[in-house]
Order: structure tokens, then C-alpha cells, then sequence
């Protein structure tokens, strides 16, 4: 080519005086301009004749049809009209009468068939007498009317064989011009190859296509022979392509011919080996480069990648056959520069290497939010591939989740340790370490960046920490130290150690800020582990605040209980045992959604309205109701305190409560949403008592359901949240099973083994729920404890009630109690039998304490006052609340109970260091004569 040699050279085939050789083709090569003007001319040329031919056909096939519909209309309408046919039609036998005629009708007109019907389409002729009978298939509507109907046959086959039948349709009249039946008369239409003009529209398309072929091939053939093969803009083009490449590409490329003549050489080839400007032509055996570079530009054989050294270059060469195919010599070489290459590829490689650990830096630290194994992650993570071993060092108040302090640098504790430490003297996992001021660590803490100690022979301050084990540690091979701060948020926690062995490279400082990038993404997920460490212990910390820290006192049940928190934070479970009055005993079970602080305060709400709600003594239901109304408040105070922020979201809890009457033996249940309380029977039977589900609190306004349960003694009630029975990898119908296995046999167990043991089975690997458990066992009140009576609705016989109290506490061995008992029965009993209504009754309790419980039928409530010292009564509630510990009403389904509670060690005497005779008469001293 021009721009290379001078003047253009090639093979003795394709290059001549600097033009391409003419190509061998034919008219029949689509690939020459030649060919493919042929082509389109004889498809030009047989589309024209086949529209042709096809508009031909066409018309003569309309021509057809009109034939023939007017065909089949004059013999339907003549046989329709002909003497005799509609009295034939109401004939008994239309059939015998007509078919004769209709297939003498059919041979005179030449149409396929004449069919005679009834006005239903019943056929009465036709050609084939089995079709004679059915229905007739085609439009009859119009013909009822009047009409004549022409159509495209459909019917069955015709006896004319192939083609495309038509058929009329036309009325029957008589003389009255009624419609007595239908005539239809059908021709097939054969049109197509009976047509003369088919043949001459043929004829004259082959001779248009025989003229047309001829002329455009006489003209393809001068095209060819100007073009030799291809158009003159594509030899421009190819040799502009050719020009264009050589000259721009970064490569260098030679081509040679089989004498090994230096044929082309671009400028980037000619630069590259050093080549003169009179190169081109000469063999390449005689050019000033080297040996091996010399033999492959001579040798015939292929070559790839072959890198040798041209002066101060690494030239990469490959090498292939100009004409691979046709066995002639030549050969092309490219040449690439690849010394910048080399170097670059190291540093690439490093660099990918650190990229990948970034990435599994990324993936591999805090996957937990524990701050020691956070820690652990970050060492294992960066040896062997970094490091050789790898120590972290944290802020004792980092571990424990606090907020660091700069008072806490100078005591670090080693929370990992990862690498082969062999015999290297280091500090033991857990150990506390002070470090000096001048150690890299603590230097490194205080300055806020990475500290390199290229070589540890010469680090003054890691020697002035521990002579002793810095000796020996370099006695072990260590050689390289990089330690570098960890921080987030701007507050240091602590201090990663990279250390390597003689055997490894030392740190270099493009280590430094590798190693304080990796410090860096593993400090935020540290700092992440604290924060959560904290929350996590301050809701427990709450959470065991809010819930039962001892047994209560009371008799009715022998209960104990577990709490588990969830692993991933706290929840708002709770469960508490509320002693009523009446040797009653209340139990409750609930459930918070969510977890963390909000939960948890929010289970503090839960309870403590449950408490209050208890104290006012409410039956069950109404309990569940006013939990019900509270959460739906929080809820909507939640909703608008979240407006336009991200809040909580709405509160949601379960809720589980029954009342256990230990003299009765009675168990009333209610649950809102929470799991059913599960039954062990004294004979260790295991079953649910089928306490009715309700819905759980905060939906509103939808009635909670109760359960009366009657419990033997010694029986077990098992109360206990979903954590217990469900989570993620278990449904809680297999839970339920497995807890049932757990208290198989379990009546003879105390509720402590029970809770062990169900704790024990059930208790999963890593919960992701709270788990709650309380078990209870019953006990019932002493029938000789229990003294009840009814008093009939008489003033006059409450001195017998005091009567029958003194004897029955005389009984119980209780004389010091009886004056303040007989006080307060009598004006219990003497406001029921004034102001409530029958039957009144009194029953007394001796366990712990004594209690007085006085029932009536009137649903009306006592209140305490203070009467004024002119009046004459309003003083019995006053002294009952005063020698009483406590009093309280009830209501129960026939009416209402007013009960007092007396301590019996100090003599049943409230006022200290008077006698209950004492403060009666303090009571009335201001009072006139």
C-alpha cells in the first residue's frame, strides 16, 4: 500500500500495479451488485404475472357465481310456480308426489338438486332419498316471508363431486297466497379450470418473464464486467478501512512474504523494533534485531503471546499465515508493548486481592450483634491473607455496651485473637491490658490514625510495654507491626493489632490505610453490637423490673414461673399471680407485640392496669374488656405521636387472665388471642380445657368469652406465650405436641421440676421470641377454715350473728380477734339487712388472715364518709376501714359481697397502743349528751 512501501504490493493473485485483480463470479453470486439486480428483476417479473393470472381467476369465479345463482333461482321459482306442487305439499304423502317431478325438474334445468320442504325445512325430495326427511340446511327465515334467499350451499355432499355449490331458496304460495312450503335449488360452480382465459394470461406471463430475464441479464453481465465483482465504493471503502487501521491501532503489525521479504510495516511496528526507513522490501534476516525476534519473523510456523525483549521493551508476538488456506507463504505479526503491562497486572492483582477482602469483610463482619464475636470476625477475616496474626483490643465499657470514655483508654481487654500464634507470647483472650503511653496502641488511640512499625526491632514504645514479652515475641518470628484505631461516630472503642512473621513481606504504607479501611467498616458494625448490648440491656434490665421479683403471699396455688428473653432483644412478655381476697388467686399471661424499650414499657402499662383492674376485683371478662379500651388508647396516642415520623406503629398485645377460687375448687378463664392454658390432672393426664379464643386486645369492641373450670387439688394450670410452642422453623400445632409429650406423667411433679423440665425440652437453640412460663398448682381451702351461714333480714337477730362469731372464732382458737371481728360483722350485716336486700349471708375464712365476707342480693355499693359530730350514724364503713387491713366489695351474679381482711399477730387491733374499746370512745368524745 501507498502508505506504507511507496507503492502497493501484495500476492500475485489479489494485488497487481496497486488495483485488485478482477474476482471469478457469476450472475448467480448474490454477493455481487451483478447478481442481486438479477434477482429482483425476475421477482418483479413473476409478482406481475401471478396478479395477474390471480385477478383473472377472480373474476371469472364472480362470473361463475352471479351464473349460477341465477340459475338455481329460475329453477327453484319454476318448480316452485309449476301446476300441482302446493296442492302436493298438503297432500298425506308429499314425497311420493314430488320427488319424481323434482328430479325431473333437476336433469331439464342442470342445477345439483331440487328440494321441496315443509315450512319447518323438513326435506320431502331430494337427489338422495336418505337424506329425504331431515332438516334442511340453509337460510329458510327470508323465504317464510316472502323472500327469495340466495346462499353458499352448506348442506350435505352433492352429487356433482367438487366445486363450490349455490342454492336459492324461494316460497310455495296457493291461491290464497299462503306460504304452504319452500322450494331450494342448488348448482355447483366450476369455473376455475373450465376458464379460456387461463391458458392465454399464462402464456403471455412466461413470455414477459423470458424477455424480462433476458434483458436483465445482458445488463448484470456489463455491470459485472465494470465492477470486476464489487461495487467501485466498496474497493474505496476497503481500501480506506485498511489505510485507517494500520495507522491508528496501538499494535504493531508486519507482514512478510514466504521468502521472508518484509512486505508492510506500520508506524507503531517501525517505533517499536527500531526499524529504518528502507526496511520494507529487504529480508528480515538481515535487519538490525535480535536473534530470537529474527527467527520468528523468518520461521513459517504460528506463534501466540511470545514475548521477547526488544531493547528495553517486553514485546507479547503472535504470528499467523497470510493465506491460511490456499498453502501459499506469507505471514502477518502483530506486536504488542506489554513492559507498563507487567507492572500494572502486579498492582492489580493486589489490588483485587484487597477488594475481595473489603467484600468479605463486608459479608463476613457483624453478622451478630454481639461485640465479641464482631471483634473475632474482623481478626479471622483478615489472617492469613493480610496478616499473620491478628489481636483486637476493645474498651472495657465497649464490651458491656456503655458509652466509651477517654478515661477507660488506658485499660483495653482482648476481646479476639486469630492467626497461628505458635509460641508468640501474646496477651490471653478476655485478659484486661494497660498499656504504656508511648505503646502503639495507646498512641494510636490518642492521635486517631494508624500507626506503622515497619520493623519491630527499632519500636521503642512496643518495647517499653513488656520487655520481656516483646523479646520473646521476636524471638517467635515477629517482625511487622500495623495497628490502627477503631472508630465510630467519632469515639474510639478500641485497637486492631496486625502483625506479620519474618517469613512474610513487612508492612508497607499503602498497608496503612488498607488496614484503616478495614478498622473502619468493622468499627461501625462494633459500634453497632455496643449500642445494641446497651438497648438490649436496659430493656432487660427494665423488663425484669417490671415483672414479679417474689412470690406473693397466699394459699390457693404453689406456683413458679421462667422468663427467657429473645436473643435478638427483648419482648414484652409478662405474667403475674395477684392475690385476691376470698382465698382467691388471680393468673395472668401476656404478650406484646414487638420488642425492645417500647415493648417492654409498654408490658409495665399492661400490668400495672392489670393489677389495678384485680384490685377492684371485676369478673374476668370485664378485666379483658378495660385492657381491651387501654390498648386501643395507646394505640391511637401512638398514631398521632407517629404522624409524619417513623413510630412504632400500632400496639398489639394477648392477654390471658383466670381467677382460682381455692374453696370452691373454681377456675374462671377468659383468653384474648393468647394460647390456650394447658391442664396436667393430678393422674398425669394432659389435656387444653378448651377455654374459648377471643380477639386480641386493641381491636375493640368485641366481647371477650369465659370459661368455668372446676380444678381438683393438686392439679397443674399451665400459663405461657407463643415463644414456648412457636418460631420459625416450627408450627405451633407441632410445639403444642411437643409440650404435651414434656408434661406426660407430670402430676406427681412439684411446679418447679415442671417448669425445668418443659424449659428444658422446649427451650430452642437460638430463640427468636420471649418465652414465658408460669405453673400452678391447686390447693383448696380447709372445709374447717370455713364457717358460712345465712342471716335472715331481721335488726333484731344481729346479736346471734355476733354470737355465732365468737364461738366459731373460739373454735379456730382466735378469742383476741373476736371483739374486732364481732365489730365489723355486726355493721357489715346491719348495713346489708338496711339498705340491701335478701338473702344475706356470712361467711368467714381463717388462713393467713382472717377474712369477713357479708353477701346480699342488691347491687348497690357502700361508700366510705366522714360523718359530721352532729350526726347520729355514718360511722360503721369508717370503723370497719379502721380495724380492718383491708375491705372491699365484689359483685357477683346474685348481688354483691362486702369483705375485710384482719392480720391475726398483733391481736386484730389497727390502732397502735390502743384497744379497740379506746378508739371508740376517742370516736365519741366530741359528741353532746
Amino acid at each position: 500500500m501507498e502508505g506504507f512501501s511507496g507503492q502497493p504490493q501484495g500476492s500475485a493473485e489479489h494485488w497487481s500495479a496497486g488495483r485488485p485483480r478482477r474476482r471469478r463470479t457469476s450472475l448467480l453470486d448474490l454477493r455481487s451488485v451483478a447478481g442481486q439486480v438479477l434477482l429482483l428483476q425476475i421477482v418483479i417479473v413473476v409478482l406481475l404475472v401471478v396478479a395477474a393470472v390471480t385477478a383473472v381467476v377472480l373474476q371469472a369465479e364472480r362470473d361463475a357465481l352471479r351464473e349460477g345463482s341465477r340459475e338455481s333461482v329460475v329453477a327453484a321459482q319454476s318448480f316452485a310456480s309449476a301446476p300441482g306442487v302446493a296442492r302436493a305439499l298438503r297432500s298425506p304423502d308429499p314425497t311420493a308426489l314430488l320427488q319424481p317431478k323434482a328430479e325431473a325438474a333437476r336433469k331439464r334445468s342442470g342445477v345439483d338438486f331440487v328440494v321441496a320442504m315443509d315450512t319447518k325445512g323438513i326435506r320431502y325430495t331430494y337427489p338422495y332419498p336418505s337424506e329425504i326427511g331431515k332438516k334442511f340446511v340453509g337460510t329458510i327465515g327470508p323465504a317464510l316471508q316472502g323472500r327469495t334467499v340466495v346462499e353458499r350451499a352448506g348442506g350435505p355432499p352433492l352429487p356433482t363431486g367438487r366445486g363450490m355449490a349455490v342454492q336459492a331458496v324461494v316460497p310455495v304460495t296457493d291461491a290464497q297466497g299462503r306460504i304452504v312450503g319452500l322450494v331450494s335449488a342448488g348448482i355447483t360452480v366450476k369455473n376455475v379450470t373450465a376458464m379460456p382465459e387461463l391458458p392465454i394470461t399464462l402464456g403471455a406471463g412466461a413470455v414477459a418473464l423470458a424477455l424480462a430475464v433476458t434483458g436483465t441479464t445482458l445488463v448484470s453481465r456489463r455491470l459485472l464486467r465494470q465492477t470486476r465483482g464489487m461495487a467501485p465504493g466498496e474497493l474505496a471503502e476497503l481500501y480506506e478501512h485498511h489505510e485507517a487501521v494500520l495507522h491508528a491501532v496501538r499494535e504493531g503489525v508486519l507482514i512478510t512474504d514466504a521468502e521472508g521479504r518484509l512486505l508492510l510495516a506500520n508506524e507503531e511496528a517501525t517505533r517499536l523494533l527500531g526499524l529504518p526507513d528502507h526496511a520494507r522490501g529487504r529480508p528480515v534476516r538481515e535487519l538490525d534485531l535480535p536473534e530470537p525476534v529474527r527467527r520468528l519473523l523468518a520461521s513459517p510456523e504460528a506463534v501466540t503471546d511470545a514475548v521477547h525483549l526488544v531493547g528495553d521493551r517486553l514485546l507479547a508476538m503472535n504470528k499467523r499465515p497470510t493465506y491460511p488456506r490456499s498453502g501459499r507463504g506469507g505471514s502477518v505479526v502483530t506486536l504488542r508493548d506489554t513492559t507498563e503491562l507487567a507492572a500494572i497486572t502486579g498492582r492489580a492483582d493486589v489490588a483485587r486481592q484487597r477488594l475481595n477482602l473489603l467484600y468479605d469483610a463486608g459479608v463476613g463482619v457483624g453478622t451478630t450483634l454481639d461485640v465479641g464475636r464482631t471483634a473475632q470476625e474482623l481478626a479471622d477475616v483478615a489472617v492469613p491473607r493480610f496478616a499473620d496474626l491478628v489481636t483486637v483490643d476493645l474498651l472495657d465499657a465497649v464490651l458491656r455496651g456503655w458509652e466509651p470514655t477517654a478515661e477507660g483508654w488506658r485499660h483495653l481487654r482482648r476481646a479476639a485473637i486469630a492467626g497461628d500464634r505458635g509460641e508468640v507470647p501474646v496477651y490471653r483472650l478476655g485478659e484486661l491490658i494497660s498499656f504504656s503511653p508511648l505503646a502503639p496502641q495507646m498512641r494510636t488511640l490518642h492521635e486517631g490514625h494508624g500507626l506503622l512499625e515497619t520493623d519491630l526491632r527499632q519500636a521503642s514504645g512496643w518495647w517499653e510495654q513488656d520487655p520481656e514479652r516483646a523479646r520473646k515475641s521476636l524471638e517467635c518470628g515477629l517482625r511487622s507491626l500495623l495497628s490502627v484505631p477503631l472508630r465510630a461516630r467519632g469515639v474510639p472503642l478500641g485497637v486492631a493489632n496486625f502483625y506479620r512473621r519474618g517469613e512474610s513481606k513487612p508492612f508497607e504504607p499503602e498497608d496503612l490505610s488498607f488496614a484503616e479501611e478495614l478498622a473502619a467498616r468493622a468499627a461501625v458494625a462494633i459500634d453497632n453490637a455496643r449500642r445494641f448490648t446497651r438497648e438490649h440491656a436496659m430493656a432487660v434490665t427494665l423488663q425484669r423490673s417490671l415483672l414479679p421479683r417474689g412470690q406473693p403471699e397466699q394459699d390457693a396455688l404453689e406456683v413458679a414461673w421462667r422468663y427467657l428473653p429473645a436473643e435478638g432483644g427483648v419482648g414484652g412478655d409478662w405474667f403475674d399471680v395477684i392475690p385476691l381476697p376470698g382465698a382467691r388467686v388471680a393468673l395472668v399471661m401476656g404478650d406484646v407485640v414487638g420488642r425492645g424499650l417500647h415493648a417492654a414499657a409498654t408490658m409495665g402499662r399492661l400490668r400495672t392496669a392489670v393489677h389495678n383492674f384485680a384490685t377492684l376485683d371485676l369478673p374476668v371478662d370485664e378485666v379483658l374488656g378495660n385492657l381491651d379500651d387501654l390498648v386501643v388508647r395507646m394505640d391511637n396516642e401512638e398514631s398521632r405521636a407517629a404522624e409524619g415520623l417513623e413510630g412504632e406503629g400500632v400496639t398489639g398485645a394477648t392477654c390471658l387472665y383466670a381467677v382460682y377460687d381455692s374453696v370452691t375448687g373454681a377456675c374462671t378463664v377468659a383468653r384474648a388471642g393468647h394460647p390456650e392454658p394447658v391442664l396436667v390432672r393430678p393422674d398425669g393426664t394432659v389435656d387444653c380445657p378448651g377455654v374459648p379464643a377471643s380477639a386480641p386486645l386493641g381491636l375493640g369492641g368485641y366481647p371477650f368469652e369465659t370459661a368455668e373450670l372446676s380444678l381438683p387439688e393438686g392439679a397443674q394450670l399451665l400459663l405461657y406465650t407463643d415463644g414456648l410452642v412457636e418460631d420459625r422453623g416450627q408450627d405451633i400445632d407441632v410445639g403444642m405436641e411437643r409440650l404435651r409429650r414434656a408434661l406426660d406423667g407430670a402430676g406427681d411433679r412439684s411446679p418447679e421440676e415442671t417448669c425445668r423440665t418443659v424449659i428444658d425440652t422446649l427451650k430452642p437453640a437460638h430463640s427468636s421470641d420471649d418465652i414465658a412460663l408460669l405453673a400452678a398448682r391447686t390447693r383448696r381451702f380447709p372445709p374447717s377454715r370455713v364457717a358460712e351461714w345465712d342471716v335472715p333480714s331481721d335488726p333484731a337477730l344481729v346479736p346471734s350473728v355476733r354470737a355465732r362469731c365468737r364461738e366459731t372464732l373460739a373454735q379456730w382458737g382466735l378469742e383476741e380477734a373476736g371483739f374486732t371481728t364481732e365489730l365489723i360483722l355486726s355493721e357489715l350485716v346491719t348495713n346489708a339487712i338496711r339498705y340491701g336486700s335478701p338473702p344475706v349471708t356470712v361467711r368467714l375464712l381463717h388462713g393467713r388472715g382472717l377474712t369477713c365476707e357479708v353477701s346480699d342480693g342488691s347491687s348497690t355499693s357502700p361508700r366510705l364518709r366522714r360523718a359530721a359530730s352532729t350526726d347520729e350514724g355514718g360511722r360503721g364503713l369508717f370503723l370497719v376501714a379502721q380495724f380492718a387491713q383491708r375491705w372491699g366489695t365484689r359483685y357477683t351474679s346474685r348481688g354483691k359481697v362486702i369483705w375485710t381482711e384482719q392480720q391475726l399477730h398483733d391481736g386484730a387491733t389497727a390502732a397502735a397502743g390502743h384497744t379497740p374499746v379506746d378508739f371508740l370512745l376517742e370516736q365519741f368524745d366530741d359528741l353532746e349528751p
